[in-house]
């Protein structure tokens, strides 16, 4: 299986670039600048067409949320019209299309998860750059499988986990939002989800269900839980700790509004694909001990 993933630097990019490894079957092409830039309609097709898979993994996104707020247009240049234009470009090879969205397209408010049949309605750009990338995929491409998934963490790139140890470095005690609800995910289980989806898609040429499916790790916590959750991992390794100071979100205000609730129910994704994400308090602490004593990148990273 040819399997064409948007985007080389993004956490979940690196992360499949790993876990693909260890699939002899499956052919894995890593698709982002020069050859493919999600700013350029004219260079989206003939990028992918060229390269003939038989899947695409459409990763690759403006994930600058606070940035977006004012970059609205590039925001929506890449997550709403480059991935509508990958969606298409999948379509015209017949082939599906796994799309990656977020748990910002909601607003936060509901007082339980989030099922996939919930209301949108997303409070930052980013969020609703993201929606209507969905959207745009949905209308493209009746064979699209769109992940939303949310807190995404990894031995890659720029992150809330990497972030906490780096300050535990410096400081005794660090302030974290506690008002803030979600479910914290390993970009590699992520990588395993796809990696499984995609061999769905392959081995069932009768699948019929297409459509939007939450995928996040198992649990909940707030973001200081978390927080105390990746310092608890990082001293049982030896690694950087401090002390968790809760504060509320009017407390450290950003450009962008985010959420309150993140929780994303998984019941749908269960029961079409088989299975459930890891407890993210395990995942939590795989990662933490790759950060904390391990190699953080993957090599031939680009």
């Amino acid at each position: 299986m040819k399997l064409l993933v948007t985007g080389r630097k993004g956490q979940v990019a690196v992360s499949l670039r790993e876990r693909a490894a260890t699939f002899p079957d499956i052919e894995l092409i890593m698709l982002g600048r020069p050859e493919l830039d999600l700013g350029d309609p004219h260079m989206i097709a003939p990028a992918i067409a060229a390269h003939r898979p038989d899947i695409i993994v459409s990763a690759a996104a403006y994930t600058a949320v606070d940035q977006a707020e004012d970059e609205a247009e590039w925001a929506f240049a890449i997550n709403t019209t480059g991935a509508g234009l990958i969606a298409v470009a999948a379509a015209n090879l017949n082939i599906p299309v796994i799309h990656l969205s977020t748990d910002y397209v909601f607003d936060g408010d509901a007082a339980g998860t989030y099922t996939e049949d919930d209301p949108t309605g997303p409070r930052c750009v980013y969020g609703a750059s993201k929606l209507g990338g969905e959207l745009a995929v949905k209308m493209a491409n009746p064979h699209h499988i769109i992940l939303r998934t949310a807190w995404v963490y990894s031995p890659f790139g720029k992150n809330f986990a990497r972030t906490m140890l780096r300050l535990a470095d410096s400081r005794k005690e660090v302030a974290v939002v506690s008002d803030q609800w979600g479910n914290p995910t390993s970009a590699l289980d992520i990588a395993d989800a796809i990696l499984h989806v995609a061999t769905v898609l392959r081995d069932d040429p009768r699948f019929s269900a297409f459509g939007v499916y939450h995928l996040v790790g198992t649990g909940a916590t707030n973001w200081s839980g978390f927080a105390r959750r990746i310092f608890e991992a990082s001293m049982q390794t030896g690694g950087p700790f401090a002390q968790v100071r809760d504060i509320v979100t009017a407390d450290y205000p950003t450009r962008a509004r985010r959420p309150l609730n993140s929780r994303l129910a998984t019941d749908k994704f269960a029961a079409f694909f088989g299975g459930t994400m890891p407890d993210w308090r395990q995942s939590t602490a795989h990662v933490v001990a790759r950060l904390v004593g391990g190699p953080t990148e993957s090599p031939g990273q680009q």
